[in-house]
């Protein structure tokens, strides 16, 4: 079974939605074929990190709670001591509210190590998932797999530099141009970060497929990008250019002047 037909069927077949003919062809495929089994793991385990990776809302209130409730108590204690004088009933108080502080604060920091272990299982499954999704993004022999690569990159909020780096890379070196927009779509969600926002401006000059031109001289317009005036110009009055790329060229030099 070629590759690229067995990623689609392994990817429905984890989402459940293959008919009950395909399931037991893709299931005799992965108990035969080594590579298969290896490449259903991978894409389970990638697809279960995705869905997994926006569920952390770390909130955390218990010293708040703690700080009231110990005021309350001092409150009460002080409120005690206008009406019980004795010194007896001082040291109760006292060993009554000191009592509740430590039971909360061994409950907050109980919590808190939970919330740090919570935060260390994430960050790992986070590690994992990126470097599955490098893999992917990097394979020269499956187009499917590095799109599917590139998917997996719009689930991350913060994109280290290996990852603007490799989609910067996607974007203008991939031989397919529908992995070539889907870096573009995914880099466009991080063009206020300064290094991405110039590697944009920068692979204008460089892009010779024209759908990739159509889309980037869009983004451009929507960034409100002036710096590329120039290029614009340039490309408007390039011989090589198709009519479609300079028509979009000139209607970006429009909105942008």
């Amino acid at each position: 079974m070629k590759t690229e037909k067995l990623e689609g069927l392994l990817i429905d077949y984890i989402d459940g939605k293959l008919s009950e003919e395909e399931r037991i062809i893709v299931e005799k495929e992965i108990a035969e074929n080594e590579s298969a089994a290896l490449l259903y793991d991978q894409l389970k385990q990638l697809m279960s990190n995705i869905d997994r990776t926006s569920t952390l809302e770390p909130t955390s209130t218990l010293k708040s709670n703690f700080e009231k409730s110990l005021q309350q108590e001092i409150l009460n204690s002080n409120q005690g001591r206008q009406i019980f004088f004795q010194p007896m009933v001082l040291r109760i108080a006292a060993g009554f509210v000191f009592l509740i502080a430590s039971v909360v604060i061994l409950f907050w920091v109980n919590k808190n190590y939970e919330q740090q272990r919570e935060i260390a299982r994430l960050r790992e499954e986070m590690d994992s998932t990126k470097r599955i999704m490098m893999a992917m993004m990097t394979n020269p022999q499956s187009a499917s797999q590095r799109m599917l690569g590139v998917a997996a990159s719009y689930q991350i909020e913060q994109p280290d530099d290996e990852i603007v780096n490799a989609l910067l890379k996607t974007m203008d070196e991939d031989p397919n141009t529908n992995v070539r927009l889907a870096a573009l779509e995914a880099l466009s969600k991080f063009h206020q970060q300064a290094h991405v926002r110039t590697a944009l401006i920068s692979s204008l000059a460089k892009q010779k497929d024209p759908v990739v031109q159509i889309s980037l001289i869009r983004l451009m317009i929507e960034m409100k990008e002036k710096s590329v005036i120039q290029e614009l110009d340039r490309i408007t009055r390039d011989k090589e250019s198709i009519k479609a790329v300079k028509d979009e060229a000139y209607s970006g030099l429009l909105k942008l002047s």
